[in-house]
């Protein structure tokens, strides 16, 4: 294929190709080369994580949030799931000429409102203005630094028995978006869940111990495509429960509605933890004490069989192959 296409974005198997085939053949080293949320550096005696991302929701301002609120919480989101604690982002800004400065003043606000609450710090960043119809009115790219200060996590960790966890239901953020894109409203009203997770995520690893071995937020591709990414060339596979997995009334009926597998919907304020057995029923209270995670559940668990595959246990009683996303379901949605 000699041209890009939307699908390349989409997070899933294209996306994927053409990051090893073009990005990584050229930029090649060993801290790229582990393909994590963040960069893990050191620098003198420190350890840091280091991350980036752009932002070209449409629409920019969406059910439960907008395009800087949001372009905050993936940055942090990013960092905490390798385990560092955000301190400090940057916030760059690409405009459409014409865009009326009330709507740029409500977004930097809402970043700015949700860096606050956050704990982090805006602290650098760049403005330009293109030409009307060189972008969609603002794109957005952050990068984030941060502390580590847990440094168990690594997918080589994970074994047979090990239970999966997702914080709460997902597809939340994939509906929110397409719901304001195509004024579609369902019976049921879906929000974003576009949430800051480094509180959270900080009190399941102080209280677990050692036992939390993977984490990742399920972004484009949904979870379907994270787990595929997890087992990718590993000794394991995840057998998911389909009864198990938290889906909204909105969400549901959404993808009953226009096909859609609730499994491959993006999430920007959900995490997804690996975890040992014996803990996990542990971890599980904890992130349901946090507004964020009250419907968290076990949604399956690491198995010897079927290596580097995914597979559901469907509610009707049958087996299937979860594959990671082919092509693009929902484009720009983050």
């Amino acid at each position: 294929m000699d041209k890009i296409t939307l699908s390349h974005g989409s997070g899933g198997t294209l996306m994927h190709k053409l990051i090893d085939s073009v990005i990584m053949k050229e930029f090649d080293n060993n801290i790229l080369r582990q393909k994590k949320d963040s960069a893990i550096l050191t620098i003198g005696k420190t350890r840091i994580a280091f991350t980036t991302d752009s932002y070209v929701v449409n629409p920019i301002f969406f059910p439960g949030g907008d395009i800087g609120s949001l372009a905050v919480h993936g940055t942090v989101n990013d960092l905490s799931v390798c385990g560092a604690r955000p301190a400090h982002l940057s916030f760059g800004l690409i405009i459409e000429e014409g865009l009326d400065k009330s709507i740029l003043e409500k977004i930097v606000r809402s970043a700015a409102a949700a860096a606050e609450k956050a704990g982090v710090s805006i602290v650098t960043g760049d403005t330009k203005v293109v030409e009307r119809g060189s972008c969609d009115k603002i794109f957005i790219n952050t990068s984030g630094l941060g502390e580590i200060y847990y440094d168990k996590l690594s997918p080589d960790r994970i074994k047979a028995g090990d239970k999966v966890i997702v914080s709460g239901p997902i597809g939340e953020h994939a509906i929110s978006v397409l719901s304001g894109r195509e004024g579609i409203e369902f019976k049921t009203k879906v929000k974003s869940d576009s949430a800051a997770l480094n509180r959270l995520i900080e009190k399941v690893l102080k209280a677990s111990g050692t036992s939390v071995k993977f984490m990742r937020d399920p972004t484009r591709g949904g979870v379907a495509t994270t787990l595929n990414e997890i087992t990718a060339s590993h000794k394991f596979g995840i057998a998911l429960d389909e009864k198990a997995v938290p889906v909204s009334d909105g969400v549901g009926q959404a993808c009953e509605l226009l096909g859609f597998d609730p499994l491959y919907l993006a999430c920007e304020g959900r995490v997804i933890f690996i975890a040992a057995a014996k803990e996990a029923d542990k971890i599980l209270k904890i992130i349901r004490k946090d507004k964020n995670g009250k419907r968290a559940n076990i949604i399956g668990e690491i198995t010897k069989e079927e290596k580097g595959k995914v597979c559901l246990n469907t509610a009707a009683g049958g087996r299937r192959l979860v594959d990671m996303l082919s092509g693009e379901q929902l484009p720009r949605i983050c």
